[in-house]
């Protein structure tokens, strides 16, 4: 097979199994209760703390209007606050509150378990050698 046949072959079955992978994921954070966008949010302030609006939507990688939205649905159940930057006005974080870690301290354990069986297909080194080509092949990407 030469390079562009196998190039495609590899875009098609990479795509099919981010999408299985996910929707398998997704389903486990809708049966927690959670939309994958709110799932996702909390999820990066528990592992990463209070973050500015703007770098949860480049790091979950939605418009800022879903982030907006989804925010003022987490706001309003009690997940997570908005705290304006004293520094910037113009620049807003989210932290989780603590029935936010609550919550994620029930939830998290189960989904990484989730996970962790969905990711069972392969190996311990299978699953290094493919974090590693996947991150090679994201920066490439980057570049074009």
């Amino acid at each position: 097979m030469d390079n562009r046949n196998q190039s495609l072959k590899l875009f098609v079955v990479l795509a099919k199994a981010y999408k299985v992978v996910m929707e398998r994921a997704v389903k486990d954070m809708k049966q927690k209760g959670l939309s994958a966008a709110e799932f996702s949010i909390l999820e990066l302030l528990y592992h990463k703390g209070q973050t500015s609006l703007q770098r949860i939507s480049e790091r979950i990688l939605v418009t800022s209007g879903t982030i907006t939205y989804t925010v003022d649905k987490l706001e309003a159940k009690g997940y997570l606050k908005r705290v304006s930057c004293p520094k910037d006005r113009r620049v807003t974080y989210a932290e989780m509150t603590e029935a936010g870690k609550e919550l994620f301290d029930q939830l998290f354990p189960a989904h990484a378990d989730t996970i962790e069986s969905l990711m069972d297909g392969l190996t311990l080194e299978e699953k290094a050698t493919a974090t590693d080509l996947l991150k090679k092949l994201g920066y490439h990407a980057q570049k074009h």
